[in-house]
């Protein structure tokens, strides 16, 4: 796909999620507004449409794995690995894969986190695409490209359907490609 064509889609995409993602205010606590993504999934030409989106920048850049990140990433990354022939690896939470595995523990703005990778996942010099639903702090999506690049992996690129600008997720992010379909 030509970058003037995968640009047209990926704002194509950024209007259906600017149209399906609802707010759900106060949860799952008081005073935050939760991104509900449901409405998206739930139709299948529009989470056929926002994968093909998150794909389009990255059909010819080699990619050997997307990484979806626990638990909505595994939504929409399973679906860009299909997309671009690649295989999928996710990283969970600890405890959730079986062993033999690598973790990273980090912080969180309400505490602190671990996520893990199975560590025959992926190899020095693989070509990684980080797959999520949503960029908010950039706690977990630092944590994840430091436990790929951590195997000797490179990171391609981090990419989003929808970034929560004022959360400053991207500042976290340093010399990483980061992209959204939506950034509010």
């Amino acid at each position: 796909m030509s970058a003037p064509d995968a640009v047209s889609l990926r704002a194509t995409a950024g209007r259906r999620v600017s149209e399906l993602v609802r707010d759900v205010p106060d949860f799952p606590k008081a005073g935050v507004t939760y991104k509900d993504i449901t409405p998206l999934i739930a139709h299948g030409d529009s989470l056929r449409l926002v994968v093909d989106a998150l794909a389009a920048p990255y059909q010819d850049r080699g990619v050997d794995h997307v990484i979806g990140l626990e638990a909505r990433g595994f939504i929409f990354g399973t679906g860009v690995a299909l997309a671009l022939g690649a295989g999928f690896v996710p990283i969970r939470k600890k405890g959730k894969l079986p062993p033999r595995t690598v973790s990273l523990d980090y912080e969180l703005e309400y505490g602190s986190a671990t996520i893990e990778l199975r560590e025959d996942s992926l190899r020095p010099g693989d070509r990684v695409l980080v797959i999520d639903d949503i960029l908010a702090t950039g706690g977990t999506a630092r944590a994840a490209a430091e436990l790929v690049e951590s195997q000797g992996a490179q990171i391609v690129g981090l990419d989003v359907v929808l970034e929560l600008r004022d959360l400053g997720g991207r500042g976290e992010l340093p010399g990483r490609s980061v992209g959204a379909l939506v950034s509010v």
